[in-house]
């Protein structure tokens, strides 16, 4: 593999996930199609076989019924093939234990892509980390269809997954109160409310403090959501 064949347009946030169809460890799946009406996770790793891989997936499997329970599939993809695929989530679930985890069934699909199209069209690949192992992309993705987020992390440096998390409860939150989050916001604290939008609109956000809402001046106002 050149290059010139995986240089392809980066993806950005907005844009529309491309669709792509493929064999996985659970089955075909037809992207993002199958999970309409769902948030995605679609995180892309170097290779099987490999500790840093092993120990996310030890990691992102610990955590699949907390990603499931925010309405959020988890989806896996590296350029290894099927059968290394299983023989592989196999060998973690048999012999592997991680920070006192073990004996771990890994049961979210995670995609064969020998031919690298998928990792081409999303941008997995980049030519000065290698140009034949993905690095470790993460892309989330809203029930529309939409690409929200994206993160890339290094081959050498295992992901965050707390972190993972919070930035999905996030968008979510984001969406369902229209506001937006501070630096360091975790799920609990107050929230940011939207910057006025005129003059007069201003001078009322000023005069609106309440035990919900405070403004330390018109641009900069906290407001507390509802306890969940």
């Amino acid at each position: 593999m050149n290059t010139e064949e995986i240089n392809t347009p980066p993806l950005r946030i907005g844009d529309q996930a491309p669709v792509f169809d493929a064999v996985t460890t659970q089955g075909k799946i037809h992207f993002p199609v199958d999970f309409n009406g769902q948030w995605i996770i679609l995180f892309s790793h170097p290779s099987d076989f490999t500790p840093v891989c092993t120990s996310e997936f030890i990691a992102f499997g610990s955590m699949a019924k907390e990603f499931e329970a925010l309405n959020c599939r988890l989806i896996g993809l590296s350029v290894d093939g099927l059968y290394s695929h299983i023989a592989w989530l196999r060998t973690i679930k048999e012999k592997i234990e991680y920070k006192g985890i073990k004996n771990l069934d890994i049961r979210f699909p995670l995609i064969a892509d020998l031919s690298a199209e998928i990792a081409q069209l999303y941008g997995m690949l980049q030519p000065e980390e290698s140009t034949t192992q993905t690095v470790r992309a993460v892309y989330f993705i809203d029930p529309q269809g939409i690409i929200r987020a994206i993160i890339y992390y290094p081959m050498a440096l295992g992901r965050n997954f707390t972190e993972l998390k919070r930035v999905l409860i996030g968008l979510q939150t984001i969406d369902q109160y229209g506001v937006a989050l501070p630096a360091d916001w975790i799920p609990g604290e107050e929230v940011i409310l939207p910057n006025p939008a005129t003059y007069d609109d201003a001078e009322k956000r000023m005069q609106c403090n309440t035990s919900d809402n405070h403004c330390s001046d018109w641009f900069f106002c906290l407001k507390k959501l509802p306890e969940k």
